[in-house]
């Protein structure tokens, strides 16, 4: 039997298959159907969520980064689901030691999800001045509204990102205001939060 042709192909899968034409710097993420990057990136600004900074051991010291796309997966077993970049540093740490810290940021922590947002900040300028410790062999950062250490479950690469699932293994909980990402600016909320939890 011939294999379709990319026709064919398209019409039955929803986008086209690479072809020699190409050529060697073809990337197919551009050639997805459906809204371009700057409407899907529009509609995603539109999404609140909290801040948090994802830290790991990497062979020189400790790793981490600013996410926002953090979420409760499971409670039994205790699952959390992260969503970090391609090729970053952090997430190449995580697959290795396979191991990692989620911590949520208070409101008043900007200054440090800036930091660890910056891409131009080397590791060792993101942690400088951040007081912390190792849990289960994973940098935490102290200050934060609450954090988890987990342990690397599944990886999967979606597009332009990695899910990656931990299992909690530790875990801490204060009380304060989140920092909160929404519309591509910082933001805190305004009403009542429930008091110091241990």
């Amino acid at each position: 039997m011939n294999p379709p042709s990319p026709l064919v192909a398209e019409a039955a899968t929803g986008h086209r298959p690479a072809t020699a034409a190409d050529g060697p710097g073809w990337d197919p993420l551009d050639a997805e159907p459906g809204p371009d990057a700057a409407r899907c990136l529009g509609l995603y600004a539109k999404l609140a969520a909290g801040v948090t900074v994802v830290t790991a051991r990497g062979p020189d010291g400790p790793l981490g980064m600013t996410v926002s796309a953090v979420t409760s997966l499971s409670a039994r077993p205790p699952l959390l689901l992260a969503c970090l970049r391609n090729g970053s540093r952090t997430l190449t740490a995580i697959r290795g030691n396979g191991s990692f810290a989620v911590h949520l940021l208070r409101e008043e922590q900007s200054g440090l999800a800036a930091r660890f947002a910056d891409p131009a900040a080397t590791a060792a300028e993101r942690f400088a001045g951040a007081q912390g410790r190792q849990v289960l062999g994973v940098p935490v950062l102290s200050g934060a509204l609450a954090w988890t250490v987990c342990l690397l479950s599944d990886v999967r690469r979606y597009g332009d990102h990695h899910l990656v699932v931990g299992r909690v293994a530790a875990v801490h909980v204060g009380g304060g205001r989140p920092l909160l990402w929404h519309d591509r600016r910082f933001g805190t909320l305004t009403g009542a939060t429930g008091g110091e939890a241990g």
